[in-house]
């Protein structure tokens, strides 16, 4: 169960339907999108669990940045699950592979915004399993 980076545009369309799991509000045609237009702007990393049977059962997205308030840090925008996935320790690998991959890039931390409702509970328990902080609450105005 060892995290693979996603190279390749088959890659990144192997990783769709663990994305929209958790981002169901887009098509499989947008995600697609959104992620390449990401990966070229922003300097996101898509990486998902390559099981032996070639399906991507679980998927993080991330991107460094740099921030005055944490120094150098790994923010994680996705984390998803399928959920025929969940509770086999899928995201749990990923987390590690996403905080040696921090380590290894001299970051001062790893963090993430994560939803407030009882869907998003167990992935909360990891988090916090993990040794993750609950550090501010997250405002947003859409426009």
């Amino acid at each position: 169960m060892t995290p693979k980076i996603a190279q390749s545009d088959a890659d990144i369309q192997r990783c769709i339907p663990a994305m929209l799991a958790l981002r169901s509000h887009l098509t499989p045609e947008r995600a697609f999108e959104r992620i390449k237009l990401q990966q070229a702007s922003d300097g996101f990393v898509l990486a998902f669990i390559d099981t032996e049977a070639g399906d991507a059962p679980a998927v993080v997205g991330y991107r460094y940045m740099n921030l005055l308030y944490s120094g150098k840090t790994l923010y994680i925008d996705d984390l998803s699950t399928l959920p025929e996935g969940r509770g086999k320790g899928y995201a749990s690998a990923l987390l590690d592979f996403v905080v040696d991959e921090a380590r290894k890039a001299g970051c001062q931390c790893v963090s993430l915004d994560s939803g407030q409702n009882p869907a998003r509970y167990d992935a909360h328990r990891l988090y916090l399993n993990k040794r993750f902080n609950i550090v501010s609450h997250h405002f947003k105005l859409d426009l």
